[in-house]
């Protein structure tokens, strides 16, 4: 049969020995979910990552404890290590003689040294990742949009963040960096299409980075995936993927064979069809297990937001679940209620509003109270 993959017209650039982009095969990857600091565990999610075949692994870095452990991980990986930055972009002269990608988000580097430009921060990231052969990953996230875009585009996020995109490929090419490649996630599909396909007509040379970022648990982590993945591989677009699922940190082998399955589902025609109301009512958004997790326990709360709200399926919510300071606010701002989760307290919102914080135990029952209150506030209104 046919490959329904059509060839690609990204450059190929090279990631360690890893090559992506161009005639280079789909590279599927996954992230530690583990902090890097705790090494054992760390170093037990490398070996699960790596047995499921896994093209290139990435952990993040939030602290010296980190580089360090990064030091040694390095020393032990037999897959290429990509680094997340999150919000220190000054950590790349430190982590990149051990990993062959560094990851940063463009929506993040306002944070510090404000007397900066931008560009100088792109050009020192460039640097260090020039010194020592490292490729960049420039990942632009829908929850955390540079101010600069938002001011500019207002509610078109998408045009946001394509340009976004657009923009700081122009930095690095102005700096002569080519190994570098792009990534535009969010937690809809529907947008996941629409910005990549966007960007991928600005700049048809780019490698791309696929993914539905809080994707949320299985199946429907899986099938919001499918969505956004069938409908741009098969168009050509799409260089190198990661499937973010919401399950158990022994489990994250499953990233990788749910991305090969959709990659071979695709090549060989057998794509699924989704019905006209999958997007209607009740939408649970939840993000993956990874390193920059402050507490584990958010799986299991996922779970159970899931099992507490079962009778309000029919209902036009959305609730995100996230599970640390990177991604969690932005995130739950768009929800119609959010549950941020911290080392110890879950911060609750609704919209942008913090309604307050609890804890693990207490929760569950102060959303299900939330989650009522809006449902008859919306039903009163409907009626009035």
């Amino acid at each position: 049969m046919e490959n329904r993959i059509p060839p690609r017209r990204t450059r190929r650039i090279s990631i360690g020995p890893l090559a992506v982009g161009g005639d280079a095969p789909i590279a599927v990857q996954s992230m530690a979910a583990t902090p890097t600091r705790d090494l054992a565990a760390t170093r037990e999610q490398l070996r699960l990552l790596e047995a499921a075949g896994a093209d290139l692994v990435r952990v993040a870095v939030d602290s010296a404890a980190d580089v360090e452990a990064l030091r040694e991980l390095s020393e032990e990986a037999s897959v290429p290590l990509s680094v997340d930055l999150q919000e220190s972009y000054r950590l790349a002269a430190e982590v990149a003689p051990f990993v062959d990608k560094i990851r940063y988000n463009p929506g993040h580097l306002h944070h510090h040294q404000k007397e900066l430009a931008v560009e100088e921060k792109v050009a020192f990231i460039a640097g260090c990742a020039r010194e020592h052969g490292c490729a960049i990953r420039i990942g632009v996230n829908a929850g955390s949009i540079a101010p600069a875009y938002l001011e500019r585009f207002g509610e078109d996020h998408v045009g946001a963040i394509v340009q976004c995109a657009v923009d700081h490929c122009e930095m690095l090419d102005g700096l002569g960096f080519e190994d570098y490649l792009v990534s535009i996630k969010d937690s809809d599909p529907r947008l996941v299409i629409e910005a990549n396909s966007r960007f991928a007509e600005a700049r048809p040379d780019v490698p791309l980075h696929l993914g539905v970022t809080e994707a949320g648990m299985p199946p429907d982590g899986v099938i919001k995936t499918r969505i956004a993945f069938e409908q741009l591989l098969s168009r050509g677009i799409g260089d190198t993927l990661r499937v973010s699922l919401t399950v158990p940190f022994a489990e994250k082998g499953m990233e990788i064979d749910v991305g090969r399955q959709i990659i071979e589902d695709i090549e060989q025609g057998r794509f699924r069809s989704v019905p006209p109301n999958f997007f209607d009512g009740l939408n649970i958004i939840a993000c993956p297990s990874c390193s920059r997790v402050e507490n584990e326990r958010f799986i299991e709360l996922a779970q159970e937001v899931e099992r507490v709200t079962k009778d309000y399926a029919e209902e036009d919510l959305t609730i995100a679940v996230m599970g640390c300071r990177v991604n969690g606010p932005g995130e739950t701002d768009d929800a119609d209620l959010g549950l941020w989760c911290g080392p110890k307290q879950v911060n609750l919102k609704r919209g942008p509003r913090t309604v307050g914080s609890f804890g693990y135990d207490e929760i569950s029952e102060r959303l299900q109270a939330e989650v009522a209150a809006l449902v008859r506030e919306r039903r009163a209104e409907a009626e009035a």
